[in-house]
């Protein structure tokens, strides 16, 4: 029965030091046989078909490994917008909600702005600007796996979001001075001495992805000494940060002539994010 399988997933899950298994149970029911929360309700004495049985036994098997949900899920959602995932690719995470509203607040009023999302992996923030905050967005991504993740978001959210497959420490030749009203970045950011201590799942996440190098702030620097000149006066540059980054962050953005400079907190209160806005000369 559909309420038999569940309790089986959650039990196993619970045992295994899983620390969501009621979530993460329904989450695998769900995926693999259409019934949710309210599914399980009704129809808990419903029969569920043997292969069903064997895949979610599979599944659960896996994520026992800690091998990530979203994963084996090969969705997850970001504001609201459904994303495919897979091995390749970073998960999105709530955290980067704070990244991103400090965008659109920027965004508001400014109909038809350009934006830019480097390192922009899954497309999370980049599909959240161009259907919230309506603006015309170019996704920036170097890694070829992460970049097929990229581009069937965009179609599977019906965006126009236009995908550009480029390292951004050099790709930003291509692009013209002045040119956009929003740079922004989630970039990799922890340090390569952490990377090892980082939690199970998260291993399975691409290194590429999470690499700061080794003092967490390379590509903080590349982008600010590089990609600066594309913004337009008065644009504005976001990144996300890494817990005890934002004073780091904020004197290299001083260092290039950002100005209006200020931090946003995550619901844990680490000052998960940051904005700075471009003065007429930037060094």
């Amino acid at each position: 029965m559909l309420r038999d399988c569940y309790s089986a997933c959650r039990g196993a899950l619970q045992n295994g030091g899983i620390e969501a298994p009621d979530f993460e149970a329904l989450c695998l029911l769900e995926h693999v046989t259409g019934y949710g929360r309210s599914g399980l309700i009704a129809h808990g004495d419903a029969p569920v078909p043997e292969e069903q049985k064997a895949l979610l036994h599979e599944l659960t098997q896996k994520r026992l490994t800690h091998y990530p949900l979203q994963y084996l899920l090969g969705e997850w959602s970001f504001m609201g917008f459904p994303l495919s995932v897979g091995e390749g690719v970073l998960i999105p995470r709530d955290d980067t909600e704070v990244c991103t509203g400090l965008c659109l607040d920027y965004l508001k009023g400014k109909p038809n702005a350009a934006a830019i999302d480097l390192c922009s992996g899954s497309g999370a923030i980049a599909i959240a600007l161009e259907k919230l905050g309506h603006a015309a967005v170019t996704a920036v991504e170097w890694s070829e796996q992460a970049f097929c993740f990229l581009t069937k978001n965009i179609y599977a959210n019906n965006c126009r979001v236009q995908a550009v497959r480029g390292d951004i420490f050099f790709c930003h030749t291509q692009f013209p001075d002045n040119g956009f009203d929003l740079i922004v970045s989630n970039p990799p950011y922890i340090r390569q001495d952490e990377l090892p201590s980082l939690q199970a799942e998260v291993q399975f996440e691409p290194a590429m992805a999470l690499d700061g190098g080794a003092d967490g702030y390379r590509f903080y620097t590349t982008i600010l000494q590089n990609w600066s000149r594309k913004l337009k006066a008065g644009g504005a540059l976001v990144f996300e940060l890494g817990e005890g980054q934002a004073a780091q962050v904020g004197a290299l953005m001083c260092e290039q002539g950002f100005a209006d400079i200020r931090t946003e907190q995550d619901l844990g209160g680490c000052e998960r994010a940051i904005i700075g806005i471009r003065q007429s000369t930037v060094r």
